[in-house]
């Protein structure tokens, strides 16, 4: 039929279509009469399998989802097909993730040989200048390389070595007692040589160490089941640290320069320190110069954290493992261990503050390297073990890593996590300084009753640690100043003993009188190097409460535990550093200079400045090596003159010698 067919419609049917409608229309009114008293009911029907389809679709499960998802992809793909960029992209794409190992290691390998170049390239042009980058980068290497040897070949090297191990197993019951007994004999004897070389304060020194030793086992929790092998190799690789740092060459050499490179490296926080606060930000000095360097410290702790070498050197060195997750599950003597540690050093975050404050880096370093294996000896020789341990150290060494997605948000969550940090330094700062004024004045008010207004916390703290610091091989003349160091490190903080020691070491290279009106303003170097190894811990009263609720936090089931050892933890931490005090006395003695005779004979006899650093140092040497068996029996230590141990006596006024009792003669 044609469209014109299909417009044209004739009179008779659009008649017939309206009677139809018509009718239509009545039968659809009779109906709505019958069907309305059931559309309630059809009404509650359908609703019902609307519920029922609902339910029905939140049962449907998600592989559906995907499938469809799977499907519309392929129906876009088959609509819009990839084009010639698109199919290139996909290539490179599928190329990169089967060469994916391939390309980092050209990469890596890229990046290599251009920093080999650039250390060859500075090596040429001036290779003292490049020579901490040599070595440096050879240390690197080599790490590096043992790492892969020991990952490809550690048990192929353990078959090789067994016969060897086998073998001393055998005979090891007869060859430890050689060994042992070979290593006291080089002792001794070594101890001889020195002390001829050096004078007889080294022998106070390892007199002390031993009287430490002895101590720690009578008052021990277990006397009889001390297992004394990990006690001395850990006084023994305690030793042999400070041996290579402190009296061999390369040793000390290394460790100075880190110590200048460490201290160069801090400096750089001046520039963040001045920006925020000004030029004239070094007029509060504590606030706005020192406190800083432990912001700085923090990021870059992070940033090194977050690219694995923190983990790495940590290996290197089989330290701080990551504890946590085995508190619930340790021993006694081990929890014990752990505290003790924790208390016998430092935390690297306030190792910047110190050597901001002019105590020495060397020594500082040194300090913190050393009492790391004698905690753990006083530790194991203070509570020994008694049970089966659990933790082995295979399972134990898992590494703590970063949350942190790139470098600079690492950088920003550790300036972020050094607030609390810095908030409580300087609270407690302000606290302590604070309460140890007010304990002062209240000493004076107190001893002014008695006529004696001198009494102090500082003079009540040199009489009470006064023979510790003895025992270290401090100058008996220093020594009272010395205990004052320890008394506010272990009642106060580290931070007090430390701000009051630069004071000393400040006043000591201004080189002024060492004595004004009686009382003795500065030390000498050697008794300013023991105080610094036995201030370098957290053990102190105030830490006591930390310690207790940081591990609490960690496992609380064991709080009865470790509040139980918390004391002695404290106690064994002080003793680690006190040790460590010792090891550093024995080992950094200086020697006698020979031209000690041609300063005190020009200065006695000549109008010089008598109160100078080099004088006071060879009188002090004078008067540590006088022999005194009563008045005119007096005999100068050095081939000294009587005249000039007189007049050494009368400028440092020493409490040991009387000086009346020597004769007036040359």
């Amino acid at each position: 039929m044609s469209s014109m067919e299909l417009r044209t419609v004739t009179a008779s049917e659009a008649d017939s279509y309206q009677n139809t409608a018509f009718q239509n229309e009545e039968d659809i009114n009779e109906n709505q009469n019958t069907s309305g008293n059931n559309s309630i009911r059809n009404r509650v029907v359908q609703n019902s399998k609307h519920v029922n389809a609902k339910q029905g679709e939140e049962q449907v499960p998600i592989e559906q989802d995907s499938l469809r998802n799977e499907e519309d992809e392929e129906d876009d793909q088959v609509m819009h097909p990839n084009g010639c960029l698109a199919r290139k992209y996909d290539a490179v794409c599928d190329f990169r993730r089967k060469h994916r190992t391939t390309i980092r290691y050209i990469i890596w390998g890229i990046l290599l040989a251009g920093y080999l170049a650039m250390v060859i390239a500075a090596c040429v042009l001036n290779f003292h200048r490049a020579l901490p980058l040599f070595v440096i980068t050879v240390v690197a290497i080599f790490f590096v390389i043992w790492d892969h040897f020991m990952a490809k070949y550690e048990h192929q090297i353990d078959e090789f070595l067994s016969p060897g191990r086998r073998l001393l197993d055998s005979h090891w019951f007869w060859l430890k007692w050689v060994i042992w007994s070979s290593l006291i004999l080089g002792v001794i004897f070594w101890l001889i040589f020195d002390t001829a070389k050096l004078g007889q304060q080294q022998l106070v020194s390892f007199g002390g160490l031993n009287i430490y030793i002895i101590l720690l086992f009578l008052f021990s929790k277990y006397p009889t089941k001390v297992y004394w092998r990990p006690v001395f190799w850990g006084i023994g690789l305690q030793f042999l640290l400070g041996l290579l740092i402190l009296r061999t060459k390369p040793g000390y050499i290394a460790f100075d320069w880190l110590g200048k490179q460490v201290q160069t490296f801090l400096e750089f926080t001046n520039a963040g320190a001045s920006f925020v606060f000004g030029e004239k930000y070094t007029d509060h000095f504590f606030a706005f110069k020192i406190l800083p360097i432990v912001i700085f410290f923090s990021t870059v702790m992070s940033m090194l954290y977050y690219l694995g070498l923190m983990q790495w050197i940590v290996r290197k060195s089989e330290s701080p493992l990551l504890v946590r997750p085995y508190l619930p599950y340790i021993t006694k003597s081990e929890l014990h261990a752990i505290m003790t540690a924790g208390y016998a050093t430092i935390a690297g975050s306030v190792l910047g503050a110190y050597i901001s404050f002019g105590v020495s880096p060397t020594h500082l370093l040194t300090a913190s390297v050393m009492s790391a294996p004698a905690s753990l000896a006083v530790a194991k020789l203070f509570w020994p073990e008694t049970e089966t341990p659990k933790i082995t150290l295979k399972n134990a060494m898992k590494m703590e890593t970063g949350d942190s997605r790139n470098l600079l948000e690492a950088a920003t969550q550790g300036a972020s996590a050094s607030i609390s940090l810095v908030a409580n330094i300087a609270v407690n700062l302000i606290a302590f300084i604070a309460l140890l004024s007010f304990m002062n004045s209240a000493l004076s008010w107190f001893g002014n009753m008695l006529d004696y207004p001198q009494l102090s916390f500082e003079l009540i703290c040199s009489y009470i640690f006064m023979p510790f610091s003895f025992m270290m091989g401090v100058d008996w003349q220093d020594s009272f100043m010395v205990a004052k160091l320890l008394g506010y490190k272990t009642f106060f903080n580290e931070f007090v003993a430390y701000e009051h020691l630069s004071k000393l070491i400040n006043l000591r290279k201004e080189a002024g009188p060492k004595f004004v009106n009686g009382v003795q303003q500065y030390m000498s170097i050697r008794s300013e190097t023991i105080a610094t190894y036995a201030l370098c811990g957290f053990a102190n009263i105030s830490s006591l409460g930390i310690a207790i609720g940081a591990l609490t936090s960690m496992a609380p089931s064991r709080k009865d535990d470790i509040i139980s050892g918390a004391m002695r933890a404290l106690i064994s931490g002080t003793t680690a550093c006190f040790m460590t005090a010792c090891v550093a006395g024995i080992l950094s003695g200086t020697p006698v200079d020979v031209s000690c005779h041609h300063i005190l004979e020009n200065v006695f006899n000549s109008s010089l400045p008598r109160n100078t650093t080099n004088v006071v140092s060879c009188c002090q040497t004078l008067l540590s090596s006088t022999v005194v068996n009563g008045p005119g029996k007096v005999i100068p230590g050095g081939n000294h003159s009587l005249y000039s141990l007189k007049n050494c006596c009368q400028l440092l006024n020493p409490s040991s010698l009387n000086c009346s009792w020597i004769p007036d003669a040359f």
